[in-house]
């Protein structure tokens, strides 16, 4: 008797509940009930209403069909590195059906993904720039005090928007001078130094403003909004464009560009890679190596005393 297969929505369902349990984000479950949902319905389309109809060639063609999108608004093509993640959590999904014995074989078997882009960070600020923008902050008023603190938090410390927004009050040891950031990108916990400015910002916050903030609601998170509540990663956001906006900074990003930042301007100044690795929570030490192309401070001196162009002409002995 011929086995039952589910339907590809109840076998992504199951699929995402084993990732669940193995520990995976949140973040990465929304990706990738997004990413196999898309490859379903561009199945169903075609008339594929069963993932024993999915061949290599399928795969292929669903290949194809993203290289080939456009947006509808701007025309603009899916980059390779969407296109990459969009194949990976298919393919990786048919290895787990394979392996589950929904499937006698695997589509994705010799399936080549695209290759990685190793693509710059879209920009860092200068020290100047950065305290530009610490600057245009009004201190004299209570919400001006934390969002401060908030800007040198992200400047010190290099740390993730979602990590910032996670933060409770015990998380920071001020006698030390760190912040432990629990749980951040791949469920890591890590140890970051931060600086004595940022420090004396945040007392003045928790000491002054946190508790008025604090009073209606008892949240022990450590940078509180208007209204007492944990920030959303969206409005944590444009609170740091606004004062990128407001010091006249075009350049792209907002809480991110603060990162690239700390870790660009540490490189200039001499941090190693693998210090730089643990600072910035990389799992990997190549996405750490990036850095070196984007600090080009050291490779202008470089240039400056070995290019022949930068050396002084010979003087006409005659």
């Amino acid at each position: 008797m011929p086995k039952t297969i589910p339907t590809p929505e109840l076998l992504k369902v199951t699929y995402l509940q084993w990732m669940k349990m193995r520990n995976n984000s949140p973040r990465t479950l929304v990706h990738w009930e997004y990413t196999i949902r898309r490859f379903i319905q561009w199945c169903e389309a075609r008339g594929i209403e069963c993932v024993t109809r999915v061949t290599r060639q399928i795969l292929e063609a669903y290949r194809r069909y993203l290289f080939h999108y456009r947006n509808a608004k701007t025309g603009k093509p899916i980059a390779f590195s969407t296109q990459l993640k969009y194949l990976n959590s298919v393919t990786r999904w048919f290895g787990w059906l394979f392996a589950e014995d929904f499937i006698d074989q695997c589509p994705a078997d010799g399936f080549v993904l695209p290759k990685e882009e190793r693509r710059l960070p879209t920009g860092s600020l200068t020290a100047d720039e950065v305290e530009t923008v610490l600057n245009a902050v009004d201190v004299t008023t209570n919400l001006g005090i934390r969002n401060r603190a908030i800007l040198e938090t992200f400047y010190s410390t290099g740390i993730r928007c979602g990590e910032l927004t996670e933060l409770n009050v015990y998380d920071l040891d001020i006698e030390r001078s760190v912040l432990t950031v629990f749980q951040g990108k791949g469920g890591k916990d890590r140890i970051i130094p931060i600086g004595d400015r940022a420090i004396l910002w945040i007392q003045k916050y928790l000491g002054d403003i946190r508790p008025e903030l604090a009073e209606r609601t008892n949240a022990t998170t450590l940078f509180l909004s208007n209204h007492g509540r944990k920030f959303g990663r969206n409005n944590m956001s444009l609170l740091v464009k606004d004062y990128l906006n407001a010091a006249g900074i075009s350049k792209r990003g907002s809480c991110h560009l603060f990162r690239h930042t700390a870790a660009t301007l540490m490189m200039e100044n001499g941090a190693d890679l693998r210090s730089l690795q643990d600072f910035l929570g990389h799992a990997r030490l190549d996405t750490t190596q990036i850095y070196t192309h984007v600090s080009i401070k050291r490779l202008q001196e470089v240039h400056r005393k070995t290019h022949p162009a930068q050396r002084p002409p010979k003087r006409d002995e005659n």
